[in-house]
């Protein structure tokens, strides 16, 4: 009986999202559906409430570590490769979407472009987005991922980045994971050390973005470029 009552509920939760989407649908929802897919035949509400209250919020758990995931009871090495994949597909998705060459020739346009880099990134990474003649989209290389809030990055790597690339240009772009896209000192002095290594070989640095969260701020429009 037991059985059938979560059969039951399985179904009417799937057929209520083939029906009406997530619009609806409370976190701890939207998570229990998630885990129908790799949890068979078990009721999966409790878990989803658990889970979204040891990492504090849905997107929370999406962003947890898969080796840490695991730790919890009944999450097994399927449902976390799930829980993780969400976040990792959504990047996948928003690069997709935006073509091959995209043409990045404004902030907003870059802005954008940037944050679906990061989407769902809980370590600080580093971008270097080698541009053509035309500002269109070369290759968005990743230079650097570190630890949270650090991600050192050296001029360098950068320039053989973006002679490998054939870049006319590039935009550089990282994150600061939960915290403010506003310029740290360091971030500064940084810019301006890869900015003079590509002068060097008539490279030029059009921007560098920090994002955070849904929010990113421009070097090149505070005029720190």
């Amino acid at each position: 009986m037991q059985k059938n009552v979560h059969e039951g509920h399985r179904k009417r939760l799937k057929s209520r999202f083939l029906e009406e989407g997530l619009d609806g649908f409370d976190d701890h929802q939207v998570l229990e559906l998630l885990l129908f897919f790799s949890i068979p035949q078990k009721n999966t509400n409790v878990l989803a409430h658990e889970l979204i209250e040891k990492y504090g919020s849905l997107s929370g758990v999406l962003e947890a570590d898969p080796k840490d995931l695991i730790t919890n009871k009944g999450i097994g090495e399927n449902s976390a490769a799930l829980i993780s994949l969400i976040p990792a597909l959504s990047r996948r998705y928003l690069k997709d979407r935006w073509g091959d060459r995209p043409i990045l020739n404004s902030t907003s346009k870059a802005g954008d472009y940037v944050l679906s880099l990061c989407t769902g990134r809980t370590y600080e990474a580093f971008f270097v987005i080698c541009l053509d003649a035309q500002c269109r989209v070369i290759y968005p290389a990743l230079a650097h991922e570190g630890t949270i809030n650090q991600a050192p990055v050296y001029p360098r790597i950068i320039v053989e980045i973006a002679l490998r690339h054939k870049a006319h240009s590039v935009i550089l772009a990282h994150n600061h994971p939960g915290g403010s896209p506003n310029p740290s000192r360091q971030d500064i002095e940084a810019t301006q050390n890869i900015k003079n290594a590509l002068h060097a070989i008539s490279i030029q640095v059009m921007d560098h973005i920090i994002a955070s969260g849904s929010k990113y701020t421009s070097l090149a429009e505070k005029g720190l470029i």
